[in-house]
């Protein structure tokens, strides 16, 4: 035996070996118990492997060998990311197409992992640029749009400048782009296509409770889904007859001392009861708002800053007009983008009202007798005072009347509140999957029918954004041209395309049989191998 190990003699003989045998091919051998290892698949996005990269998927390696030897079928295959930003601004700085950068960018990954000694099964290999794939990833988007889950609205989003496209919320990292992360986003107005996760919101905490993770990243996932118990209230606009500010509140017991109302600077309502005087204000106001990121807005370090509309509402429960001002930490995507503000028991309002000097009444007493702190708020629970038919209620007791005064005077109700938003999943641009549908003068929003799928991305030569709001798809004459699949008439293509992510949302499923050519998976294999047994 040789005295010293030599890798470069030693492990292409061996690995050799393991190709000839298919020694890492998957089995199902029913006598045996099951292993699922899956490490989410790289983007073919550069030129080779990173020690990054080795760092997920050696341990897993290791795992993987030894369920081998201890005797499980063992599931653990490999792919590519191979749609969206990273493949295509990878691309562009390359002066190249994504055609010829994604096939040799992965053919060279598969090559540095099989010298590594990973241990896959690469009969599984799949990549979410094949049509193969995102026939399937379109598949799952008409089932979503079937169910209402898959919706088009107008809003405003994050828009980078060197990408050419619109952004996640969870794509904005610091006021900057995920991927450019020296560049500032802005917000632009534009129709996007989104997913209805929200519909999901409770399913997704309680499945937390049977998922084994680490506590921190739970905390993280449930302070991200943010579920909120409350109230939904509506105050009339003063002088504005049919108009009202609806908000929500997890304290609806504090209504007796609301003394103003904070609209988020992008609320519908802000253009429609802003005072002519104030305008001029606003509208600077809202200009700069909108150039900050939510975390930015929200920090709690941040001084408070706002402006008065010159507008008022009526507090239904004191019968008192009260101020209506916009302030950047209050958001149009968290419940209805205007808040009520109690100051005596909010201490973020009760900075607002110090600042600009408004009323601060005080609704809440410690449930001691003691006297509420005169220099801060007191958000505790604790005994209704000053509040009409809630006096000497506790806080909870004093909840459950609001809730049922407003539902029997139909001014609100009670309900449930979520921080997440639903999934942007639209963007401007060509190295995507297309979005499977045509727009009809006759009959509107038109989704193509599955015996039509894929719809194939056109080859184009000159794929860079035009930074314009529209893919550079809308500049494909044959592909955008069509007939509506309901009348036969003439309609035109989606030209967005699906971020990335959606190709990457399903991948655990097509791993379980990846060459399915008549349904996304095998239900058979699906329901053997899953769930994911270990995922890095």
């Amino acid at each position: 035996m040789d005295e010293r190990y030599d890798p470069k003699k030693i492990e292409p003989a061996w690995q050799a070996e393991w190709d000839r045998t298919n020694l890492y091919l998957t089995r199902e051998d029913p006598g045996r118990p099951k292993f699922y290892i899956l490490e989410m698949f790289p983007y073919p996005s550069g030129a080779g492997l990173s020690v990054g990269h080795l760092h997920n998927y050696v341990p897993c390696d290791v795992v993987g060998r030894y369920k081998r030897m201890a005797g499980f079928n063992v599931l653990h295959p490999m792919g590519w990311d191979a749609f969206g930003l990273p493949a295509e601004n990878e691309a562009v700085l390359k002066g190249l197409h994504p055609t010829e950068t994604v096939p040799r960018y992965a053919a060279n990954f598969k090559r540095q992992l099989k010298l590594s000694g990973c241990a896959y099964d690469w009969s599984r290999e799949i990549n979410s640029s094949s049509p193969e794939y995102y026939r399937w990833t379109q598949w799952f988007f008409l089932m979503l749009h079937k169910r209402g889950l898959a919706y088009r609205a107008k809003g405003a989003q994050w828009w980078c400048d060197k990408c050419g496209t619109v952004l996640a919320n969870e794509q904005v990292i610091n006021g900057c782009c995920w991927r450019h992360t020296d560049n500032p986003v802005s917000k632009r107005d534009l129709e996007q296509w989104y997913i209805k996760i929200t519909e999901y919101a409770d399913r997704l905490l309680a499945d937390l409770d049977g998922i084994d993770w680490p506590e921190p990243i739970k905390l993280m996932q449930r302070n991200w889904i943010g579920r909120s118990e409350g109230a939904e209230l509506a105050f009339p606009v003063a002088g504005h007859t049919g108009k009202e500010v609806r908000f929500f509140t997890t304290r609806p017991d504090t209504v007796f001392g609301v003394s103003f109302m904070v609209l988020a600077p992008e609320h519908p309502l802000v253009a429609e009861i802003t005072t002519d005087a104030q305008r001029a204000k606003v509208e600077a106001y809202v200009a700069e708002a909108r150039r900050q990121t939510e975390i930015e807005r929200m920090s709690t370090t941040k001084e408070k800053s706002g402006v008065f509309i010159g507008a008022y509402a009526h507090n239904v429960f004191t019968d008192k007009d009260i101020p209506i001002w916009i302030a950047d930490y209050v958001l149009m995507g968290y419940g209805t983008g205007a808040i009520m503000a109690a100051p005596g028991e909010d201490q973020r309002d009760f900075e607002f009202a110090t600042k600009y000097g408004l009323p601060i009444p005080r609704v809440t007493a410690p449930a001691d007798g003691s006297t509420p702190p005169a220099d801060r708020a007191y958000p505790e629970p604790g005994v209704a005072i000053n509040s009409g038919f809630l006096n000497g209620k506790k806080t909870v007791e004093a909840i459950t009347a609001v809730c049922q005064y407003a539902e029997q005077h139909g001014i609100g109700r009670a309900t449930i509140n979520h921080r997440m938003r639903d999934w942007l999943i639209s963007r401007q641009r060509y190295w995507g999957c297309p979005i499977p549908i045509v727009y009809c003068k006759t009959d509107g929003i038109v989704p193509v029918p599955e015996d039509q799928l894929p719809v194939l991305l056109p080859p184009m030569k000159d794929y860079l954004p035009p930074g314009t709001g529209r893919s550079p798809l809308a500049n494909v004459p044959d592909f955008v041209n069509t007939t509506c699949p309901k009348c036969g008439g003439p309609a035109e293509r989606e030209t967005d395309t699906l971020d990335t992510f959606a190709c990457s949302s399903w991948y655990f499923l097509r791993f379980a049989s990846p060459h399915e050519d008549q349904r996304p998976f095998d239900r058979r294999a699906v329901d053997y191998w899953l769930p994911v047994d270990l995922y890095v």
